[in-house]
């Protein structure tokens, strides 16, 4: 096994990777780990824009109140106060490095988005604003020297001596590797292909949540699964997001029999909270005996739809459908999880050396129910954070061997067999996920979950040297930990609706807690 030692380990290469380990560039070597191309992250798929203060009518104090009232009373309000205070000035950092946000005429042009008072979303292209920031921060990334890229490399799990992250061992196509790090920041990104319908990309299978479960560190809040209500659906397309900002230009859901639905689940109608048009959808699809609702654009007029959504429009003319003249088929999928490793609001987690930003952390700002577009920023303004917490920590090591060094390293696991059933076992429990532990769910749903991952409890204690094998071990690992919390929650909160619990409880709201040696 190949030994590297470095200052500081970045694993995940989305918003909150590269905004880390940017920051860390200045105080020593910076190795990030990612598994796919560069680009390869939910980072890139976030069309609707990021949410911040900046605009004429907005106020930072509003964009507070607004994520408070989204996350349903579990918001951790020193959090969400950093991550609007902190936010313009990350934004104002990207636009310094070239970031190209949509104007009207000298001014930044900004969207409305659902659970949101003013119009503060901006966007790049129409509907590309994460493949915008993804460009500006991989440029930037490039320009220092400092930061060298580990492509097509999956982390496989996280050393940890006398309750200290050392670094993580790292397995390529050729080489498994120990890499060594006074520092490490997980930046994984989440695990909705645990999910059967999921607008995440397939590299996301809960890889960090599941190594920093193993290596003993708190998770927190991972019942709370956000499904975003409208991803196409025409089977056997891919679940294709179609951006909250489209219901906030005016869009429309109808259902199977062209009549419109929202306003009968709630007064903001389709500018309602995710959680509320989610269930409303799958109320509506289960008394009209379909599998689907509309998405109805047509009144906003081609030129301004081709003009604002120039990627969603090319898209569904992939699959026939123009978003012009059509209805578009949609269902809910999988879309983002609010809980996470847990972390303090400088990125620490309950491991010394261990850090954590983005989609893979529970800061406690998106509480129950996370505010729209507040991803970005939330990657943005705690990555930041985050690498400046690691950078402080000194372990009086340093770096000086380059990628091509050998040595020594903690003897890694024996390597088991590839699991012959692999990809049979993932497809059953994505199905199982989102049948019984999805949108709607119960004691019997759950309990049939648990019964029915169960079956495979032998795969968590395998060692694998397969990227596809070790994704189905995180993926069973977070799909238990997720099942198990959803249980213990016997009230319905935000995105987590217990339909033989279904309003809240009646006493002080608290944070679960998940942990390898225990939970409460």
């Amino acid at each position: 096994m190949k030994k590297i030692i470095t200052d500081f380990l970045v694993i995940g290469s989305g918003v909150a990777g590269l905004r880390a380990a940017i920051e860390l560039a200045d105080h020593g070597k910076v190795i990030i780990v990612t598994k796919d191309v560069p680009t390869e992250s939910s980072t890139e798929y976030a069309q609707g824009g990021v949410a911040v203060a900046l605009s004429d009518e907005d106020e930072v104090g509003i964009h507070f109140e607004d994520t408070i009232k989204a996350g349903d009373g579990l918001c951790k309000r020193g959090a969400v106060k950093v991550l609007v205070e902190e936010g313009p000035r990350r934004i104002s950092e990207l636009i310094e490095w070239g970031a190209e946000f949509d104007r009207e005429g000298p001014k930044l042009a900004f969207t409305m988005e659902a659970a949101h008072s003013r119009r503060r979303i901006l966007h790049s292209k129409g509907d590309s604003t994460g493949k915008e920031l993804e460009r500006v921060l991989i440029s930037k990334a490039r320009s220092i020297k400092n930061i060298e890229r580990l492509p097509f490399s999956t982390a496989t799990d996280l050393v940890v001596e006398q309750d200290t992250c050392m670094g993580g061992h790292v397995i390529s196509a050729s080489d498994s590797v120990y890499i060594e790090a006074k520092s490490t920041v997980l930046a994984t990104g989440g695990a909705g292909q645990i999910y059967s319908r999921t607008t995440n990309p397939a590299v996301a299978t809960g890889d960090g949540m599941a190594m920093a479960y193993r290596a003993g560190a708190i998770l927190e809040d991972m019942e709370f699964v956000q499904f975003h209500p409208t991803a196409l659906f025409i089977p056997p397309a891919p679940h294709f997001l179609l951006s909250e900002a489209m219901r906030g230009e005016g869009a429309l859901l109808r259902n199977k029999t062209g009549e419109l639905f929202m306003k009968r689940y709630h007064p903001d109608a389709e500018l309602a909270p995710r959680d509320v048009v989610s269930r409303a959808i799958m109320s509506e699809m289960t008394a009209t005996g379909t599998d689907h609702v509309y998405l109805d654009l047509r009144h906003l007029g081609s030129e301004f739809i081709k003009n604002r959504f120039p990627r969603i429009y090319s898209t569904c003319l992939q699959y026939s459908v123009d978003i012009t003249a059509d209805m578009v088929p949609v269902s809910p999928a999988a879309h983002y999880i609010m809980g996470g490793v847990r972390t303090d609001r400088n990125g620490c987690t309950s491991i010394r050396g261990l850090y954590a930003a983005g989609e893979v952390a529970c800061t406690g700002v998106h509480g129950a129910n996370r505010l729209a577009s507040n991803s970005l920023l939330e990657g943005l303004v705690y990555g930041y954070r985050a690498g400046q917490s690691a950078a402080a920590r000194r372990l009086g090591r340093t770096a000086g061997k380059d990628l091509s060094s050998t040595g020594s390293s903690p003897d890694p696991a024996i390597p088991s067999n590839a699991l012959a059933e692999s990809d049979s076992i993932r497809q059953r429990l994505r199905d199982i996920m989102w049948k019984d532990a999805g949108i709607i769910r119960s004691k019997t749903s759950l309990n049939e979950v648990i019964e029915g991952l169960s079956r495979w409890d032998f795969i968590l204690g395998m060692d694998f040297t397969s990227r596809r094998d070790l994704e189905l071990k995180n993926m069973l690992t977070v799909a238990l930990i997720i099942v198990k919390a959803a249980s213990r929650r016997k009230e319905s909160i935000g995105a987590h609706y217990r339909s033989d619990f279904p309003s809240q409880g009646k006493g002080p709201l608290k944070h679960s807690i998940s942990k390898k040696t225990g939970a409460r």
